[in-house]
């Protein structure tokens, strides 16, 4: 058997956990995953230093996805998932997960 060691890999491996975290501290926040997969909503200034006061997590987590063009700021300035972050997404968390409509 042989065991993929591709940077590609890890890059993915180490995107869906930063996917997995930032879920679950949009849902303790009372955020939803549509918060940011939605292209025109996004993460506001404010929201963002929030969930980096209450969790260290989220700057590593938020600085990985920027990093991998898995998240961007939009027209507004606010952080939303791409197309590759909202097609991690959406293979993560199923059907309607990353929703655009």
């Amino acid at each position: 058997m042989t065991i993929n060691t591709s940077p590609e890999r890890f890059m993915q491996r180490s995107l869906r956990q930063c996917l997995s975290s930032m879920a679950a501290l949009l849902y303790q926040h009372g955020h939803v995953l549509e918060t940011i997969s939605i292209p025109h909503r996004g993460l506001d200034t404010d929201s963002l230093a929030a969930l980096n006061r209450s969790s260290r997590e989220w700057q590593t987590c938020q600085r990985v996805l920027e990093e991998s063009q898995a998240a961007e700021r939009n027209a507004h300035g606010r952080l939303v998932l791409t197309q590759l972050g909202r097609e991690l997404l959406f293979d993560m968390y199923g059907e309607g997960a990353a929703d655009c409509a």
